[in-house]
């Protein structure tokens, strides 16, 4: 699969461009501020439906306009899919696919395969259990549309069942009666979402594994856990007696929101006890790992973007995704970088066909072949 052509009119500080691509690697170059994420973003946009970084459809619109739209022509299993995306303000996200607009937006997640690599992504590894649970879901959606719909449905009984619970508590009438639909909804749920989770890391595991020995050279242990409520066997009977203590809170305290998966370096958390290297390797073997399962699963190859990755990794992480560019064994390539003759020279060692774009506020200055 690889993205032919891009259209950005009104999005972020492009006015308007369009830029044609290389089926194997492109580069943005350009100073930090000119648009080269934002690229990047639009494709993210285009794939995924949404921004990989904020998430207000509002917060793209080019300054002072009112509105934004994104068009690409995707190839993928020799299929031609253009593909549409606009926003305009106070008005529903539309998104086509050769002219179909989709009635859910849900439907669009999956068809179209991607994987970004940025700077913020240590977030996984140093934040909280949101960040890795938003990590993974974000991996099982692109995957399993049933998990998908699963979700959508439990963060609307979740959202519903806290807003009684407000209310409930202000008017300081514990009303179990009221609660009880939304309990049995949860508990189910929370059941099915945990067996698909738990399914998905059986599956990604020996992924990350093998990637973290090849980066490492296997001189330590990792592994990733899953910590959850749902699975201890009175999970049912203690999401029924949590009320009072939810009416408390006034909100749900227990469910698969609450899910955790712990990332583990010689049995102790990375995140406390793993050195800058050793959180680096991990990202990129989660990252790593995530590519080639949705490569086995989706049969097909996603895109690949690289934000600002040069300026985090060291030399022999570097080394270590350049000897899969140059053994073929990524899709398309979208990099970006303040320095071209870093990304120029790390590519010249492998001489995959190249596209250098170089951005200057918001525009394509410079267009070359490497």
């Amino acid at each position: 699969m690889h993205l032919k052509n891009l259209e950005l009119i009104q999005f972020k500080n492009y006015e308007r461009e369009q830029l044609e691509f290389n089926a194997e690697v492109n580069c943005f170059f350009g100073e930090n501020g000119a648009g080269k994420t934002n690229l990047l973003d639009a494709i993210h946009y285009l794939c995924l439906t949404k921004s990989a970084f904020l998430p207000l459809d509002s917060h793209h619109i080019r300054h002072q306009g009112s509105f934004f739209t994104l068009k690409a022509v995707f190839e993928r299993e020799n299929k031609t899919l253009s593909v549409t995306c606009a926003f305009e303000s106070n008005k529903k996200k539309r998104l086509e696919v050769n002219g179909k607009p989709h009635d859910r937006l849900s439907e669009h997640i999956g068809l179209l395969p991607l994987v970004m690599i940025a700077p913020d992504d240590t977030q996984i590894i140093t934040g909280g259990s949101e960040e890795r649970r938003k990590f993974f879901d974000g991996m099982i959606c692109q995957t399993d549309s049933h998990y998908l719909q699963l979700l959508i449905r439990y963060q609307h009984y979740l959202k519903q069942r806290n807003a009684l619970l407000k209310r409930l508590a202000e008017e300081k009438r514990p009303d179990r009666l009221q609660l009880s639909p939304y309990n049995h909804r949860l508990i189910q749920l929370s059941s099915e979402i945990h067996a698909l989770r738990q399914r998905f890391l059986e599956a990604f595991n020996p992924y990350f594994l093998d990637h973290y020995a090849a980066i490492s050279g296997a001189r330590e242990t990792v592994g990733i856990g899953y910590k959850s409520q749902v699975g201890e066997p009175d999970f049912d009977t203690r999401f029924e007696a949590s009320i009072n203590q939810d009416l408390t809170l006034k909100r749900t305290s227990m469910g698969i929101h609450k899910d955790d998966f712990v990332f583990q370096l010689n049995n102790y958390p990375i995140k406390k006890y793993g050195s800058q290297g050793q959180k680096k390797s991990f990202l990129i073997s989660l990252k790593l790992a995530q590519f080639f399962i949705f490569k086995d699963l989706k049969g097909t190859k996603p895109i690949l973007l690289l934000d600002d990755i040069f300026d985090k990794l060291d030399d022999q992480r570097i080394f270590h995704l350049m000897a899969r560019v140059a053994k073929k064994e990524f899709g398309q390539l979208f990099i970006t970088d303040a320095r071209p003759e870093r990304s120029k020279e790390i590519l010249q060692t492998i001489q995959p066909a190249a596209t250098f774009f170089t951005i200057k506020s918001g525009t394509i200055a410079n267009r070359e072949m490497g």
